[in-house]
Parts: structure tokens; sequence; C-alpha cells
């Protein structure tokens, strides 16, 4: 009775236990879909669908990126026919042999049941060829996808461009990217790759033995739509742009031009530039080398990379600086003499000036007065050691984005150089420096330099007598017109604003009747501006000019450095002024200054 009742038990779990296989089955296979779905991945590919990337407007809604269709042929390894004619598969690919074998032999160690990347960005024309007779391939199909293109061949620094992911991009995007997608590679394109990315979309076709699809799997059920990524809006005026590049060919520099009142950047010039297109398709590893190996590194962005000392430049914000901290009024004189003397070694003057007041050091650009200024503000600031009136000195700096980065929505900025009290401890000596061990810093030399960009924020603060939003390249995103976040924090520089009025004055006079008169000035626009040489170790000094304009109310502020040219009032103001006359008069009435830029060349 006892071995019945054992047997009933073991009887009931066992049913038990069939009755759950079996319904599991059943579920797997009539209800689940999924299952179905996966049994039957012989018959069925998996197409992703890949949005559009946001196009990309200037602030004047002209389009800057678009996009234009190509494709990119897949292979799934384990599909293809051991017998296929591999020969007229690389002659219609116009591939060897040996480029077949090592693309299959990166396919299947990838996966040999996934799609991989075979061939990539295969034109619309191409394309219609190869589709005649892809169905003689199994194993081998196409995705539609989209490059970009830029309809006026302009702001290469800035757009970036895109490429294929590596398996650094893969990791870490936490698997969202695979292999053969596409990402933002510098510039805009890399900062705003989310917004600019969309969403992958997926659609399940059912294929026949010749590797033809033949209909949807469920009727879509499964699959889901592309969203296409989100429209920028640059701050970019590309016209403005477009002739900054030309007033800059055939030379070496860079342009930057930012709106003060906004922090917009208007234009972003980096000489010599290229075409943005070279960087689309199939081309564009071979045109990424043959830049990358050009000796006048057309890759090297300036505005953001380049470390120029800016030479006489710094004096207005010497100036600034010195009467915050109350060391220099308006009736305040120095000796020139021709020079600033130190023992042997002497900062010599362009000129030889009699005792200038404050106004005056900053429109005939004394250097001795700036030794001196420099001196009193490090040396003998209240009271303070040299260390500690260096410190406070270079936090003014700071404030100004010297030595500190600007905050620009492209990636890449550099920083720039002015170094700490600790690192000419660590040169000099803890307490044995003083200003004149560190004399060249007054006048813009030494161990300082400078972005372009950084230039032409110091003007924009300047402009706006001490205040400044960070410069930035994005006005609005997406249908919504969201402005990016960071850039709208209005920052100040700790300078009282009535010490503004004799430097913007006597900058006036540096373009009305001083270094920058002869081409830098205006009838019917008031520039205020100051003319800089970038001392240069290898050749030629750097031509330097920074200015804004108008006076009341300023509309754009302007660094321009033009590279082996000499002094900055000859080549880097005509510039800087053709550039005001274009915005905000819609073009120059000198011609024949703007054929001489034009025509100039200058390496």
């Amino acid at each position: 009775m006892k071995d019945s009742g054992q047997q009933r038990v073991i009887i009931t779990i066992m049913l038990g236990i069939f009755l759950v296989f079996a319904g599991r089955l059943f579920y797997i296979q009539v209800i689940n879909d999924s299952y179905s779905l996966w049994a039957t991945q012989n018959a069925i590919r998996k197409v992703t669908i890949y949005p559009a990337r946001g196009v990309i407007f200037d602030r004047n809604r002209e389009r800057v990126v678009v996009n234009r269709p190509i494709y990119d042929l897949m292979v799934v390894p384990r599909q293809i026919d051991q017998f296929m004619d591999t020969l007229g598969l690389c002659e219609m690919l116009g591939i060897s042999k040996e480029v077949f074998i090592e693309r299959m032999q990166k396919a299947r160690s990838y996966s040999r049941f996934k799609a991989s990347l075979f061939q990539a960005q295969i034109s619309v024309e191409e394309f219609a060829a190869i589709q005649e007779r892809l169905h003689e391939f199994p194993g081998f199909y196409p995705e539609s996808r989209t490059v970009r293109s830029y309809p006026f061949q302009s702001a290469a620094h800035v757009l970036g461009y895109i490429g294929e992911v590596n398996e650094r991009h893969i990791e870490k995007s936490g698997g969202y990217y695979q292999m053969g997608d596409y990402i933002g590679i510098g510039g805009i394109e890399l900062s705003y790759e989310e917004a600019l990315r969309g969403k992958r979309g997926v659609k399940y076709q059912y294929v026949d033995v010749h590797n033809r699809v033949v209909g949807s799997y469920k009727e879509g059920a499964f699959d889901s739509m592309a969203i296409s990524g989100e429209a920028l809006e640059l701050s970019l005026d590309i016209k403005l742009q477009q002739y900054a590049e030309q007033l800059l060919a055939n030379k070496k520099g860079s342009v930057v031009a930012i709106e003060p009142a906004t922090g917009e950047v208007l234009a972003f010039v980096s000489a010599p530039y290229y075409d943005p297109n070279l960087l689309v398709g199939s081309i564009r590893g071979k045109n990424y080398r043959m830049l990358a190996n050009d000796p006048l590194k057309p890759l090297f962005n300036r505005p953001l990379q380049a470390q120029y000392p800016p030479g006489s430049i710094f004096k207005p914000v010497q100036a600034l600086i010195g009467q915050e901290l109350g060391i220099l009024k308006p009736e305040t004189r120095y000796p020139c003499g021709g020079g600033y003397r130190m023992g042997s070694h002497t900062v010599k003057c362009t000129h030889v000036h009699t005792a200038l007041n404050l106004e005056e050091s900053v429109q005939f650009s004394c250097n001795p007065y700036y030794c001196w200024a420099f001196k009193n503000m490090v040396d003998h600031n209240h009271g303070k050691t040299p260390s500690q009136g260096y410190d406070i000195w270079r936090g003014f700096m700071n404030r100004f984005t010297v030595g500190v980065k600007t905050g620009i929505d492209i990636p890449n900025e550099v920083k720039g150089i002015l170094p700490s009290v600790a690192y000419y401890d660590k040169i000099h000596g803890k307490g044995r420096w003083r200003a004149n061990s560190i004399i060249s810093l007054s006048i813009g030399q030494g161990e300082v330099g400078m972005t372009p960009l950084q230039m032409a924020n110091i003007m924009a603060i300047i402009a706006n007598k001490g205040w400044y939003y960070p410069p930035h390249l994005v006005r609005a995103i997406g249908d919504s017109m969201r402005k990016p976040d960071g850039f709208h924090e209005r920052k100040t520089v700790g300078i009282g604003p009535a010490y503004f009025d004799i430097v913007t004055e006597a900058m006036q006079k540096v373009v009305d009747a001083g270094t920058a008169r002869t081409y830098g000035k205006l009838d019917s626009i008031s520039i205020c501006g100051k003319t800089g040489t970038a001392q240069n170790p290898h050749g030629k000094d750097h031509a330097v000019f920074v200015c804004f304009a108008p006076r009341e109310n300023p509309k754009i502020a302007i660094a321009v450095i033009v590279e082996n040219a000499g002094f900055g009032g000859v080549w880097a103001a005509p510039i800087a002024s053709l550039m005001i006359e274009k915005y905000l008069l819609g073009g120059t009435k000198r011609p024949e200054l703007e054929k001489r830029i034009l025509e100039a060349k200058i390496q």
C-alpha cells in the first residue's frame, strides 16, 4: 500500500514536469513570435534602417551641411555559397581577390551569423550597376545610407566630418554603435553627435534562395521606423566665412569673428583650409592621408590650437588691469627713451617717445610704458610680494581667457600659455624672482601664448566693457529651436566699466590716426583696434590685428593673424576692415585694397 502511494506521487510529479515542458514548448512555438522569428533566420533578413543625420544651417538658414544617398554592401558569411563567382564579384566591386579575402576574414572574425560591412559608401550611380547582378551572390545585400555634402565647400574646421566607428567608439557607447556605423569625427559633427545621429529603425524581410527580397515578415509587426537627426542652426554667417577664407587664400593664419552681445561666432577660419567634401565617401581615406601629409598642415585647427605670442595686443588688457589695481591712472606717465633697461638687457621700443600718458601708451604702443606698469603691478602692488602681485595679475588675465579655455562647443581647444607662480619658482627659485625676471610678459612676449579664439574673445570683452558670453557655434537645436547648454551665463572680468572708456578711445585712435590708419580705417564705421607683432623664432614675425566695431553698440569683434607677414597694420588690419565692411555694409568700397589682399601670396 505504501509502495503504490509512492508510485502515484512519482507519476504525478513526472506528469507535472511533462505538462510544464509541453506548455512551455507550445508557448514558444505557437504563441511567442520572437522564437518564431529566431527559428526562421535562415529565411529572414534583418535590415537596419539608418536615419538621415540632422541638416546644419547657418545663422541665415542657408543649408551648409546636407545629406546625399549612398549604399553599404553588407555580408553574412554563413549565407555565402561556396561555389560563388568570387572573381565576378571582385570585378563588379573593383577590388582584388586579396582584398576580398581580407574583408571576408574580418567579417568571419566578427560573426559568421551577423551582417557586417563589406564595402562602404557606394554611390547611387555605382550601385545601379551592382544591383542588377547582386542576386548572383547570396549572403551579400545592400543597406541604404546617407553621407554628408557641403554646398558651400567651406568651414571644414568648424563642421568636422563623419567616419566609420572603431572598437573604442563601440565600447564607449555601451553597445549603441555597431560595426559599420558612422559617427561624427571632429567639429560640430562630434560635439553634437547625439542630436545629429537620430534613431535607427529596423525591418525584417523574407529572402528567397536567390537572395531576393520576397516580402516583409509578419506584415511588418516587428519593424520600427528610423527617426531623423535634429537640425542645427549655427551662429556662422556662411557668406562672411567664405569671404574670410578668400582673403586668407595662399596664406597661413586665422580669422575669428564674434558677435560681442551674444558670444556667437560669426566666422572661424583656419588657413590653409580645405573643401570638406574631400572627406566624404569612398575617397575619404585617400584624401585624409593627402591632407595629413601636406607640410602646410591644412588639418591643423589654428583658431583653437595655434598658440601665438600676443605681442602688443596685450597692452589694452594691461591698461585695464593696471587701472583696476590702482597702479595706473589716466595721467600716469612713464619714461620711454627708446627702451626699458635692466642692466645689460634692454626692452626696445619701436620709437623714442616722450613720457606718455595712459591713453597715448596704447595709441602709440610704447613698450617701456608697459614694462614699468608691469613692474609696479607685480613688485609694488600695495605691499604684496612679487609672487602675490604676479598671482593677482595672472588671475585677471585668466578672467580675460588668457591661459584658460574659452569653452567653445567644438573639441580640442587648448588653453594657451600663461605660467603659474609655481613654474617661475621652479625656474628661478622660490622668492628669488621679480617682475624684471619675466619682463617680456609685459608686452605679450616670452612665456605667453594665445589662440586666435582667445584674442577675438578679448575684443568682445572690451567691446562689452567687461563681460562676455562664452563663444559658441550652435545657436539652436531641433524643431523647438532650443538653446545649447552652457553658453548663456554672462561672465565678468572684474574690471570697472569706467576704466574701459580711455582704452577704447585709444584703440579708436590706433585705427584713425595710429598704426592701423593706412589700411584699417573706415570713413563710415568707427573701429577700435590694436596692431601687434607675434615673434616667430622660425622666420618672419606674424602680423596680428584685433578690433571691434562700431565703437558704440558693437556688432562684431575680430582677431586676424597672418603668419610670416610682419607688421600687423599692413596685412592683418586690412583683412579685418574688409570683413567689417562685408558684414555691416554688405561689401567693400575699396576694390583695390581687396584685390591686393586676395592676390597676395604669403607663406
